[in-house]
């Protein structure tokens, strides 16, 4: 109930804040026309003549999954639904949020958005990835290491990880690793999922997301050591973990079945909050590398004043929070038997 209200929240600020926002979209659709007619055809297929609390309701209806609209060949072609209970001249509807038309190109901002998305999955979950393996295993090292070398090493360059911005470390890697080591390293410092090949066509170019993985996951790795490490101390420290020693268990057995099990809840709160962020769209990430993703279209779109795309990403965004967050409780629930959902 509560992520409902956060995405008609959102939806709300969204639709006010590019009310304010400098730009005629009407404008940016005409393109090279000039003439009024054109004009005012554009503002009345989009709302755009009418007082602001229409324009609302008219936006809220569209990215409704169930409301009204006229029962005529236009509508439905339009918005693609399926007729619930006729209302006279209108009909109760069922379908898929309509997020408006691209200014620039004219095209759904749902598929534009789903063309993005796939590279913004694939780059949020392989960084997630190695964050979450190396930052696990580091944190380990450093709690059964504690005050050595290799525990200071750790913890300073943890710190170091967090205190660095995203955006610096992509241009550092792209640079170091993409540029001036290529000949070594083999890797470029831009490039997508998909790239085309002027004999095979399309092909897959894995090569490409070693380095904007590596940039976006530094910072959650380095989260994840500082947790994994104090997380694993509290544990060790615990009574129960003494008696399971004394009882002569192996100490891998004790570490990884009973210490790295009570210590996880932390870390599975630090990995959906940083999965929610990074499938949101690590957007100066993406950009830097030229990545295909959403926060690259987003970037782009707010450059071209393409706000319904904007707006459509934003969505997404608060979308992918709300959803990773009912999963984070009921994951909850299968770590830890304490948590119980109601």
């Amino acid at each position: 109930m509560y992520g409902f209200f956060v995405v008609v929240g959102v939806m709300i600020v969204v639709f006010f804040l590019f009310q304010v926002l400098p730009g005629d979209p009407v404008a940016l659709m005409m393109g090279q026309r000039t003439d009024e007619d054109t004009r005012k055809n554009i503002s009345h297929e989009f709302g755009l003549d009418l007082p602001l609390s229409q324009q609302l309701g008219l936006y809220l209806n569209d990215l409704s999954p169930m409301s009204v609209h006229e029962d005529n060949v236009e509508e439905e072609k339009k918005y693609d639904f399926l007729k619930l209970i006729p209302l006279g001249k209108n009909v109760l509807v069922l379908k898929k949020p309509y997020l408006r038309r691209s200014f620039q190109t004219s095209r759904r901002v749902d598929e534009i958005i789903f063309e993005y998305l796939e590279g913004t999955i694939w780059l949020a979950l392989t960084s997630m990835l190695f964050a979450t393996f190396f930052g696990i295993l580091f944190g380990i090292i450093a709690a059964l290491k504690q005050n050595s070398f290799w525990d200071h090493f750790l913890v300073s360059t943890s710190v170091l990880g967090i205190s660095a911005p995203s955006f610096v470390a992509a241009l550092l890697i792209s640079q170091i690793f993409g540029n001036y080591l290529s000949d070594y390293t083999g890797l470029n410092a831009i490039g997508s999922l998909w790239e085309l090949d002027a004999f095979t066509g399309k092909r897959l170019a894995l090569e490409n997301i070693i380095l904007p993985t590596i940039a976006l996951g530094l910072r959650p790795l380095a989260i994840i050591v500082q947790l994994t490490r104090s997380a694993m101390l509290d544990v060790l420290s615990q009574d129960y973990i003494r008696t399971a020693r004394a009882k002569g268990l192996k100490f891998y057995k004790v570490v990884t079945k009973h210490a790295l099990k009570n210590a996880l809840n932390p870390v599975v709160t630090a990995v959906s909050g940083w999965l929610a962020s990074l499938l949101a769209g690590a957007f100066f990430i993406e950009y830097i590398f030229n990545w295909k993703g959403i926060g690259y279209i987003t970037l782009d779109s707010v450059l071209k004043k393409d706000f319904p795309v904007v707006m459509g990403a934003i969505m997404l965004v608060a979308m992918i929070f709300v959803i990773i967050n009912i999963l984070v409780d009921v994951i909850y629930a299968l770590i830890d038997p304490r948590v119980r959902l109601d």
